[in-house]
């Protein structure tokens, strides 16, 4: 976890770390996704699911220390077949194996009309008071940066954009509204939504944490 300090550099510099679409930490800075993994990982409760875990199932490996699994629908960099599950909506798993499941940046890429099922799979694969933990950013923001990464990508001839890389599905967004995620949380089940705002990335960045009863 970021220290004081590290925070306090974070904060100021958010500006010129969005601008300059940061994707790795340096210059003894943070890059958004490790933020973005460092708020989410202070609402794990234990044993946890990564959904759309990415590349290299970086927060599972690196900010749990291994303690849970992340699975994907695609087969990104660094996973291998225990990551991948074609069928999000049918998951692998026992009934209440989980401490906590996460939706991290990711949730609107799930296809409208498969939403609701799988955070209704999420909710079964938790064990009774595991929690769910979604993040999202501002719609404005995430639109922005979306279409810098691709810009970026296209001029220096990069590949930046995972969701580039794989393609995007009829039914996936740029972004969810608030209401709708709230909507969608708790006709899975879940209670207790609690909205937090991730303090370094000025406000534009938040997660949403809610339980089974």
């Amino acid at each position: 976890m970021r220290s004081k300090k590290q925070k306090i550099l974070d904060f100021v510099t958010f500006p010129l770390r969005a601008i300059t679409l940061f994707i790795e930490d340096k210059w003894g800075l943070s890059c958004l996704a490790t933020e973005r993994y460092d708020y989410a990982s202070k609402e794990i409760l234990g044993n946890c699911l990564d959904v759309g875990c990415g590349p290299n199932n970086r927060f599972i490996r690196e900010f749990l220390h291994s303690n849970g699994i992340g699975i994907d629908v695609f087969e990104y960099e660094g996973l291998s077949d225990e990551n991948i599950v074609r069928d999000m909506t049918q998951l692998p798993y026992e009934d209440g194996t989980f401490d906590s499941v996460t939706f991290l940046a990711n949730i609107n890429h799930i296809p409208k009309d498969r939403r609701d099922s799988e955070l209704m799979e999420a909710y079964r694969v938790l064990r009774p008071k595991g929690n769910i933990i979604v993040t999202m950013g501002n719609p404005l923001a995430e639109i922005l940066v979306h279409k810098a990464v691709t810009i970026f990508d296209f001029v220096f001839k990069t590949h930046q954009d995972v969701d580039l890389e794989r393609g995007m599905e009829e039914g996936e967004e740029y972004y969810l509204t608030d209401s709708e995620i709230t909507k969608r949380v708790l006709k899975a089940g879940f209670t207790g939504i609690e909205k937090k705002y991730f303090a370094t990335q000025w406000g534009l960045n938040h997660l949403f944490v809610a339980f089974k009863e």
